[in-house]
């Protein structure tokens, strides 16, 4: 998996918890919360959601690592290279 596909999966994922946001301009280096009107029950969704569809788990001690599109990609490119593996 690439930086852009973990992206896109974030920002797939904020278009079904949040369809009224334009993800449109969303700056890849900026916090996605000063970004978008997202509080922290949409936070926690954005993890749900991730361990839901992908396999993928993030405990609360590395939810600052989710701050921006750069860092999930950061953060989530290895889970994802780890899930392919193993399959």
């Amino acid at each position: 998996m690439t930086n852009e596909y973990c992206k896109k999966v974030i920002l797939d994922i904020i278009a079904d918890i949040a369809p009224d946001e334009d993800l449109s301009n969303v700056k890849p280096d900026v916090r996605l919360r000063d970004q978008l009107q997202l509080d922290s029950m949409d936070f926690l969704d954005i993890v749900m959601e991730l361990r839901k569809r992908h396999g993928i788990e993030v405990p609360e001690a590395d939810y600052t690592r989710l701050a921006s599109l750069d860092s999930c990609a950061e953060y989530l490119t290895p889970k994802f290279n780890a899930l392919a593996a193993k399959s």
